[in-house]
């Protein structure tokens, strides 16, 4: 139900349980990928005093993750998610470019999407009206949902997109009023909030772990901390879908290892140039195919060191039983 640094909160039938892994879990684990995240199903030991142990976390259904700002390792966000929304705030925090670097992590681990533009109370209805047809010129089949929390209807109609029995998940930058829209699904002040700096215009962390609640209707919604880096990982599959246009005008390409930059014979830069694909989606798409392409590379490195390493260790003990 909700991870923090070293302990976990886990849930079974009515009673929830205080609840760390297993030493063999902590020696056996070889990145943060193999410790349970919110979402997990799990299976525990119970202790006394309404502690317990986590003995086995189950095969995940999805593991949504992102890179890890300033290594090269990932970061887990949530597991066996039905539904992520994507948050947004019309204010100070929309960029078609966020929306489709989330999208392309999402659709990677086969996650539904869903685009959410909050606080829509803080803009005149044309500029809002404007918004919308940004966002649905660029992306295609994504449902989209205006909310503001003083907006009742609004915040009907996203209570109706979530299901009963389903994991959902809210992403997006810190201030962008994901906590203040758990609250308004829930009834309740369980979140806190936190408004944006007058002076800088960013939002301050109000979630500083990760949480699911469970809705009045059964459905299960996860709050995380806000993003500031959305980096990609393991995201190439999410690229392909997110970019499929770009995809289908490169068969078009006089060469089959065109890169889209410079080759002469390109259908990619031949529809930029003539406005059938725009050029911000065109500059959006090498930014993330080169960040998804670096981290493949990184990873491919670090398996090569790990090997290098480990026979470098048999040839130290080999050496150490030839002297004695």
């Amino acid at each position: 139900m909700a991870q923090y640094r070293g302990k976990y909160r886990v849930a079974a039938k009515d009673k929830e349980y205080w609840a760390e892994v297993t030493g063999k879990t902590i020696y056996m684990a070889d990145s943060s990928a193999d410790f349970p995240v919110v979402g997990d199903i799990v299976e525990i030991i119970e202790l006394d005093r309404d502690n317990a142990v986590i003995r086995y976390t189950k095969p995940r259904k999805n593991f949504l993750k992102r890179k890890a700002a300033g290594t090269h390792g990932t970061q887990p966000i949530a597991s066996n998610v039905d539904t992520a929304f994507v948050v947004q705030a019309v204010d100070r925090d929309f960029n078609l470019n966020r929306f489709e670097r989330y999208l392309a992590l999402i659709k990677s681990c086969g996650i539904k999407s869903v685009f959410i533009l909050n606080k829509t109370d803080l803009i005149s209805k044309d500029e809002l009206d404007e918004k919308i047809s940004l966002i649905n010129g660029r992306f295609e089949n994504i449902p989209l949902i205006c909310t503001s929390i003083s907006d009742k209807d609004s915040l009907d109609r996203l209570t109706n997109s979530i299901a009963s029995g389903q994991v959902h998940c809210f992403l997006g930058s810190s201030g962008v009023g994901k906590s203040s829209l758990i609250n308004a699904l829930l009834g309740s002040e369980l979140m806190a909030t936190k408004e944006i700096s007058i002076h800088t215009k960013k939002g301050r962390h109000a979630t500083t772990h990760r949480e699911l609640f469970v809705l009045k209707n059964g459905g299960m919604m996860i709050d995380n901390p806000g993003m500031r880096e959305i980096g990609l990982a393991d995201a190439d599959s999410g690229l392909h879908d997110v970019f499929s246009d770009i995809e289908k005008l490169s068969s078009g390409c006089r060469f089959m290892d065109c890169t889209h930059e410079h080759e002469p014979g390109c259908a990619v830069l031949a529809a930029v140039e003539s406005g059938e694909l725009s050029r911000e989606k065109y500059d959006s798409y090498l930014k993330l195919k080169k960040e998804t392409a670096f981290f493949a590379m990184t990873e491919i490195e670090k398996r090569q060191k790990d090997k290098g390493f480990g026979k470098m260790v048999n040839s130290v003990m080999k050496l150490k039983k030839r002297l004695k």
